[in-house]
Protein backbone atom coordinates (compact mmCIF):
# COMPACT_ATOMS: atom_id res chain seq x y z
CA UNK A 1 0.00 0.00 0.00
CA UNK A 2 1.57 3.28 -1.00
CA UNK A 3 1.42 6.48 0.99
CA UNK A 4 -1.47 8.01 -0.91
CA UNK A 5 -3.75 5.03 -0.37
CA UNK A 6 -2.67 4.77 3.23
CA UNK A 7 -3.52 8.44 3.77
CA UNK A 8 -6.90 7.96 2.10
CA UNK A 9 -7.65 4.92 4.24
CA UNK A 10 -6.82 6.71 7.48
CA UNK A 11 -8.70 9.79 6.31
CA UNK A 12 -11.91 7.81 5.71
CA UNK A 13 -11.44 5.93 8.99
CA UNK A 14 -10.94 9.16 10.94
CA UNK A 15 -13.91 10.74 9.17
CA UNK A 16 -16.09 7.77 10.10
CA UNK A 17 -15.02 7.87 13.75
CA UNK A 18 -15.48 11.63 14.12
CA UNK A 19 -18.83 11.53 12.33
CA UNK A 20 -19.98 8.67 14.56
CA UNK A 21 -18.99 10.64 17.64
CA UNK A 22 -20.87 13.67 16.37
CA UNK A 23 -23.85 11.43 15.59
CA UNK A 24 -24.17 10.17 19.14
CA UNK A 25 -23.51 13.53 20.79
CA UNK A 26 -26.05 15.66 18.87
CA UNK A 27 -29.20 16.68 20.73
CA UNK A 28 -31.18 17.46 17.61
CA UNK A 29 -32.12 14.33 15.62
CA UNK A 30 -31.88 15.93 12.18
CA UNK A 31 -28.17 16.83 12.38
CA UNK A 32 -27.58 13.48 14.07
CA UNK A 33 -29.14 11.69 11.12
CA UNK A 34 -27.04 13.76 8.72
CA UNK A 35 -23.87 12.81 10.62
CA UNK A 36 -24.96 9.18 10.33
CA UNK A 37 -25.21 9.65 6.56
CA UNK A 38 -21.65 10.97 6.69
CA UNK A 39 -20.60 7.80 8.53
CA UNK A 40 -22.23 5.70 5.80
CA UNK A 41 -20.34 7.55 3.07
CA UNK A 42 -17.04 7.21 4.92
CA UNK A 43 -17.63 3.48 5.37
CA UNK A 44 -18.44 3.19 1.68
CA UNK A 45 -15.11 4.83 0.91
CA UNK A 46 -13.39 2.29 3.13
CA UNK A 47 -15.17 -0.58 1.41
CA UNK A 48 -14.08 0.69 -1.99
CA UNK A 49 -10.50 0.99 -0.78
CA UNK A 50 -10.65 -2.57 0.54
CA UNK A 51 -11.51 -3.75 -2.98
CA UNK A 52 -15.19 -4.32 -2.31
CA UNK A 53 -16.87 -1.77 -4.60
CA UNK A 54 -20.18 -3.62 -4.68
CA UNK A 55 -20.49 -3.45 -0.89
CA UNK A 56 -19.58 0.25 -1.04
CA UNK A 57 -22.23 0.91 -3.66
CA UNK A 58 -24.83 -0.99 -1.65
CA UNK A 59 -23.78 0.95 1.45
CA UNK A 60 -24.46 4.23 -0.31
CA UNK A 61 -27.61 3.18 -2.16
CA UNK A 62 -29.36 1.23 0.57
CA UNK A 63 -28.21 2.73 3.84
CA UNK A 64 -27.27 6.31 3.01
CA UNK A 65 -29.78 6.63 0.22
CA UNK A 66 -32.92 4.81 1.18
CA UNK A 67 -32.97 4.12 4.89
CA UNK A 68 -31.53 7.44 6.00
CA UNK A 69 -33.95 9.33 3.78
CA UNK A 70 -36.76 7.48 5.54
CA UNK A 71 -35.22 8.33 8.94
CA UNK A 72 -34.87 12.01 8.11
CA UNK A 73 -38.39 12.05 6.63
CA UNK A 74 -39.87 10.50 9.76
CA UNK A 75 -37.89 12.80 12.07
CA UNK A 76 -39.04 15.83 10.12
CA UNK A 77 -42.61 14.51 9.98
CA UNK A 78 -42.66 14.13 13.74
CA UNK A 79 -41.22 17.64 13.98
CA UNK A 80 -38.53 16.52 16.38
CA UNK A 81 -36.05 19.00 14.94
CA UNK A 82 -37.81 22.09 16.23
CA UNK A 83 -34.60 23.77 17.26
CA UNK A 84 -33.31 23.85 13.70
CA UNK A 85 -29.73 22.98 12.96
CA UNK A 86 -28.26 25.34 15.52
CA UNK A 87 -25.71 22.84 16.77
CA UNK A 88 -23.97 22.98 13.38
CA UNK A 89 -23.31 26.70 13.73
CA UNK A 90 -20.94 26.71 16.70
CA UNK A 91 -17.24 27.44 16.51
CA UNK A 92 -16.13 23.79 16.95
CA UNK A 93 -18.44 22.71 14.13
CA UNK A 94 -17.08 25.45 11.87
CA UNK A 95 -13.51 24.48 12.66
CA UNK A 96 -14.29 20.81 12.03
CA UNK A 97 -16.03 21.57 8.76
CA UNK A 98 -13.11 23.77 7.73
CA UNK A 99 -10.65 20.98 8.54
CA UNK A 100 -12.63 18.41 6.56
CA UNK A 101 -12.96 20.84 3.67
CA UNK A 102 -9.21 21.51 3.63
CA UNK A 103 -8.47 17.78 3.78
CA UNK A 104 -10.80 17.12 0.85
CA UNK A 105 -9.21 19.98 -1.09
CA UNK A 106 -5.75 18.54 -0.37
CA UNK A 107 -6.97 15.17 -1.62
CA UNK A 108 -8.22 16.71 -4.83
CA UNK A 109 -4.92 18.52 -5.38
CA UNK A 110 -2.91 15.36 -4.77
CA UNK A 111 -5.09 13.33 -7.11
CA UNK A 112 -4.81 16.02 -9.80
CA UNK A 113 -1.03 16.44 -9.45
CA UNK A 114 0.12 12.88 -9.11
CA UNK A 115 -0.38 10.13 -11.53
CA UNK A 116 -1.95 7.25 -9.75
CA UNK A 117 -0.09 3.98 -9.89
CA UNK A 118 -1.43 1.50 -12.31
CA UNK A 119 -2.43 -1.58 -10.49
CA UNK A 120 -2.42 -4.92 -12.20
CA UNK A 121 -5.86 -5.76 -13.36
CA UNK A 122 -7.48 -8.63 -11.64
CA UNK A 123 -8.86 -11.45 -13.63
CA UNK A 124 -12.38 -10.79 -14.71
CA UNK A 125 -14.48 -11.85 -11.82
CA UNK A 126 -17.69 -13.62 -12.05
CA UNK A 127 -20.84 -11.68 -11.56
CA UNK A 128 -21.00 -10.71 -7.88
CA UNK A 129 -24.50 -9.32 -7.97
CA UNK A 130 -26.23 -12.44 -9.21
CA UNK A 131 -25.37 -14.71 -6.24
CA UNK A 132 -26.35 -11.98 -3.80
CA UNK A 133 -29.65 -11.41 -5.55
CA UNK A 134 -30.30 -15.13 -5.86
CA UNK A 135 -29.78 -15.76 -2.15
CA UNK A 136 -31.73 -12.63 -1.24
CA UNK A 137 -34.77 -13.68 -3.24
CA UNK A 138 -34.63 -17.39 -2.42
CA UNK A 139 -32.98 -18.25 0.91
CA UNK A 140 -33.61 -14.94 2.68
CA UNK A 141 -36.88 -13.92 1.04
CA UNK A 142 -38.87 -14.04 4.29
CA UNK A 143 -36.31 -11.93 6.17
CA UNK A 144 -36.18 -9.48 3.27
CA UNK A 145 -39.94 -9.10 3.17
CA UNK A 146 -40.20 -8.83 6.96
CA UNK A 147 -37.62 -6.03 6.91
CA UNK A 148 -39.59 -4.12 4.32
CA UNK A 149 -42.77 -4.68 6.34
CA UNK A 150 -41.11 -3.35 9.52
CA UNK A 151 -39.96 -0.24 7.67
CA UNK A 152 -43.46 0.28 6.27
CA UNK A 153 -45.02 -0.09 9.72
CA UNK A 154 -42.50 2.41 11.12
CA UNK A 155 -43.39 4.99 8.48
CA UNK A 156 -47.14 4.45 8.93
CA UNK A 157 -46.74 4.71 12.70
CA UNK A 158 -44.81 7.95 12.35
CA UNK A 159 -47.50 9.37 10.09
CA UNK A 160 -50.22 8.38 12.56
CA UNK A 161 -48.32 9.91 15.48
CA UNK A 162 -47.78 13.14 13.56
CA UNK A 163 -51.41 13.29 12.51
CA UNK A 164 -52.64 12.68 16.06
CA UNK A 165 -50.35 15.42 17.34
CA UNK A 166 -51.65 17.87 14.73
CA UNK A 167 -55.27 17.22 15.68
CA UNK A 168 -54.61 17.79 19.39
Amino acid sequence: MNGFYQFQFYFFALLAIVSALLFVTRKNPVPAALWLVNVMFALAGLYVMLDAPFVGAVQVLVYAGAIMVVFVFVVMLLNLGRDGISDLRGLPARLGAGFVGLALLANLLVVRRESLPTLPLAAPSENVVEPVAASLFTDYLVAFELTSLVLLVAVVGAVLLAKRKAQA
